[in-house]
């Protein structure tokens, strides 16, 4: 299985530079019922307002990716895991999604998110056949077509070529890998999307059963008592495992599930669940280069309780918190590109460090300058440049995806919001949210 972290229950290799190069959904909207208004107000129809808190979530879930996936640090996703909360703000948005047709609902999502995997695939696999990569690289010329379908439909991993060579000074060896590396989460978002009619269903009548199935199954393969031959169906249950209980948090959020639990329970026993979870990482090798991405059961258990807790204390803004207010553009823009920049965030760190390293050839600042040239900081403000520049060049699929009008850098910049005198208080059991 690729993925960026590396996936759960794989070996991968701590990349050269030392920077960790192995790695979204549409920003979510709160429709607030508008209170009783004049004659004039109600010939106005009401923008829909965002949920701020869930907009700095997942703002805050998209830097830490890019981050890890920079320096490496094991204790990163301790601090946040991000999967874990991408999954339930998406797990969230799809159950309020659901009060419509579940067909309909089901093919607006890949209508948001198969575009923009196209143009990746588009560019990607052109480049890998153009250094040689085809039917016949693998041995198997049939399965290789076969499986060169899952860049238009990810029911699995889409392949890549393994080994390929870079370009001298701009990209480093092996970047197909890199490039395929973030798709194992469109892979396990796009099963999320497919099976969450059935999940709600469940989840109705039984809540908490459906909630805590998904670490009952990451239990069972971590202690061997479910075996799955299959390695692309391995991978799949693996992911389902690890981070299913997020995403139906994030559905039990929005059908009121976790606001009738008693306010005392949630502090009471998730640390208990969290530190159970700590534990066992601790006491399976957790250590940079193998943290909680190589132990599934550990970060399915540490993802829920963090989950839980993000969840539990909600604090519903539709506006932002006066300290909060200077980030309002930048978390925008992380929010309307989210998806674009998961793709391709790892092509830049890949990008960034490789032009990097290219300065120890000049003399003067290997000399002179080794500490700095040592130093993963710059790099950090190279991948976000190169990150900016993808937002300008691919980004306008995301827009394209949802039938919008293209943007070059949608930050909420391009007119003026619709000023409220008194803030709007939701309601953390309903929220409403524009699929």
């Amino acid at each position: 299985m690729t993925a960026p972290f590396p996936a759960p229950g794989t070996d991968d290799p701590a990349p050269p530079h030392g920077y960790r190069t192995t790695a979204p959904d549409a920003p979510l909207f709160v429709n607030t019922p508008p209170p009783p208004a004049s004659d004039d107000a109600k010939a106005t129809k009401r923008a829909p307002v965002r949920d701020r808190y869930f907009d700095l979530l997942r703002a805050v879930a998209l830097f830490r990716v890019v981050f890890y996936h920079l320096m490496g640090w094991a204790w990163l996703p301790i601090v946040f895991p991000s999967m874990g909360v991408m999954f339930a703000l998406a797990g969230n948005l799809m159950a309020r999604s659901l009060k419509r047709p579940p067909v309909q609902v089901i093919r607006s999502r890949m209508r948001r998110l198969l575009p923009p995997l196209w143009l990746l695939g588009a560019i990607g696999v052109t480049g890998m056949l153009i250094q040689g990569w085809g039917p016949n690289s693998e041995g198997h010329p049939i399965w290789w077509w076969l499986h060169l379908t899952y860049w238009v439909l990810p029911l699995s991993d889409p392949p890549y070529a393994e080994g390929l060579s870079g370009v001298h000074g701009i990209i480093g060896d092996d970047w197909a890998a890199e490039l395929a590396g973030p798709l194992w989460y469109i892979r396990a978002y796009l099963w999320y999307v497919l099976l969450s009619p059935f999940i709600l269903k469940v989840l109705r009548a039984v809540p908490w059963p459906t909630i805590v199935s998904p670490i009952a199954v990451a239990a069972a393969l971590e202690f061997g008592w479910l075996h799955i031959p299959s390695v692309r169906i391995d991978s799949a249950v693996t992911d389902f495992s690890t981070f299913g209980a997020c995403w139906i948090l994030g559905m039990a959020h929005q059908e009121g599930i976790l606001q009738r639990l008693p306010r005392y329970l949630v502090p009471s026993l998730v640390p208990f669940v969290a530190g159970y979870g700590l534990w066992y990482a601790l006491t399976h090798g957790f250590k940079e280069g193998h943290d909680l991405d190589d132990i599934p059961y550990a970060q399915s258990l540490w993802s829920f309780a963090t989950v839980m807790v993000l969840l539990h204390f909600s604090p519903s803004w539709s506006e932002w918190p006066r300290v909060l207010r200077r980030w309002d553009r930048l978390i925008t823009l992380l929010n309307s590109r989210a998806v674009t920049i998961y793709l391709w965030h790892n092509i830049c760190i890949l990008v960034a460090a490789t032009l990097w390293d290219h300065l120890w050839g000049f003399d003067v600042l290997s000399e002179h300058y080794a500490g700095l040239l040592e130093s993963p900081w710059p790099v950090l403000l190279m991948v976000w440049i190169l990150i900016g520049a993808c937002i300008v060049s691919f980004g306008w699929m995301e827009d394209v995806a949802a039938k919008r009008k293209p943007r070059l850098w949608p930050d909420g910049s391009g007119g003026k919001r619709p000023k409220t005198k008194t803030k709007t208080r939701l309601k953390t059991g309903a929220r409403a949210h524009r699929a």
